[in-house]
Formats: C-alpha cells, sequence, structure tokens
C-alpha cells in the first residue's frame, strides 16, 4: 500500500471531496473555489507537460507547445521517473479511455 508523505486527515477529507465530484462541471465549480486562477493553470499545465513527456516529445517541444520552464519540466519528469506513480496513473487512464 502507498504511504503518502503529505498524509493527514484534512488531506483525507480534501481528496474524498474531489471523489465525490461527478463530472467535469462539478470539477470546474469546485476548484475554481478552491484555486487561484494561477494555481489551476500551473496545474493543468504541469499536467500537460507530463502527457507531452510520456508521449515522447522533447523539453524543447514541450517548452514551446506549454510555456513551461526547464525547472517545470525537469520536475514533471523526476516524478514521472522516480515519483508517487500519479501522473502515470492518471495519463493510463486517459489513453485508456481513448
Amino acid at each position: 500500500m502507498y504511504e503518502s508523505k503529505i498524509k493527514s486527515e484534512a488531506m483525507d477529507k480534501l481528496f474524498a471531496a474531489v471523489a465525490r465530484l461527478e463530472n467535469e462541471e462539478e470539477c470546474y465549480r469546485f476548484f475554481e473555489d478552491l484555486c487561484t486562477i494561477n494555481e489551476l493553470q500551473a496545474m493543468a499545465q504541469r499536467y500537460e507537460v507530463a502527457r507531452m513527456l510520456k508521449k515522447g516529445d522533447t523539453y524543447i517541444a514541450v517548452a514551446e507547445k506549454t510555456g513551461a520552464s526547464s525547472a517545470t519540466i525537469s520536475r514533471v519528469n523526476r516524478c514521472l521517473l522516480y515519483g508517487a506513480n500519479g501522473y502515470n496513473i492518471a495519463i493510463e487512464r486517459e489513453n485508456a479511455e481513448k
């Protein structure tokens, strides 16, 4: 079983609330209330970086398409290789739906 470094009762409640959201519209509503626009844009950018890296795109191509810095791209790549496997789970499920 996975043991998170950020686990807490508050995080458990937050993730349970997210898991209960039923569709994209509910996600938009919840996350617009929870996060700033910049926070949401940063998360969306990191997810797009992860998708592109998994697809085999180069750092240069990723930077050009997403506007992400080399530090962000490197951090996302490190998570893909050595992280908690969250990006990989989400991307694999997204690809399975196609």
